[in-house]
């Protein structure tokens, strides 16, 4: 009968009586793991066993940022990765986010998974793992920082959320014709003014 990997022992060998430590590395699967130990004795023909069992780590869902990330102004794609060991994860926009679609799946483990579905292989049974989500932001054309909340549930209905800030945009102002001519008689002749600050004319 071999030892279970993950059980450490202070020794393995002895004579007459005695104490064997038991113990191992944290274990973060959400469900416990047990083993069964062999003892044997010189001489001795019957060995006897022990089960070993490990208390498992709470269901939680977690975001390696904390509580919030930052992003660029420049529209493209950002990741945002996490800890877990739930049997399913589902996200989705917590407020009112209009301007980024949420995929339709992330990654779990490494692998594609649907956003709402059981994970394959359910690995967080025996240990944490990471994932990933990617969302493609719009550029920021605003002078103002925008923020956007993203929320993940486990199964277990354990949840996490993060404030995604995108930096501010870069102040413009357009003015169109770039050239007029007013009339004789005075009358008024316009410009179109675009904007995302506040102008004046000089």
């Amino acid at each position: 009968m071999a030892k279970p990997i993950w059980v450490k022992l202070d020794r393995n060998t002895g004579s007459g009586n005695g104490t064997v430590a038991n113990s191992s590395n944290p274990h973060t699967g959400r469900v416990a793991r047990k083993g069964t130990l062999q003892v044997d004795g010189v001489g001795a023909t019957v060995p006897d066993v022990y089960e070993v069992t490990q208390s498992p780590k709470p269901e939680f869902v977690s975001f390696d940022n904390g509580s919030e990330m930052s992003a660029p102004k420049t529209a493209g794609t950002v990741t945002v990765e996490g800890k877990t060991n739930s049997s399913k994860l589902t996200f989705a926009f917590a407020g009112s986010v209009t301007d980024v679609n949420l995929p339709s799946n992330y990654r779990a483990n490494g692998t594609q998974t649907n956003n709402g579905t059981a994970i394959s292989g359910d690995p967080g049974a025996t240990s944490e793992f990471a994932f990933s989500i990617e969302l493609e932001l719009p550029e920021n054309t605003t002078i103002e920082e925008v923020t956007r909340n993203l929320k993940v549930t486990a199964n277990g209905g354990q949840s996490a959320q993060i404030a995604i800030k995108q930096a501010a945009g870069d102040a413009y102002v357009r003015v169109s014709p770039k050239s007029i001519t007013i009339p004789q008689d005075g009358s008024a002749v316009s410009v179109t003014i675009e904007s995302n600050t506040t102008w004046t004319i000089s």
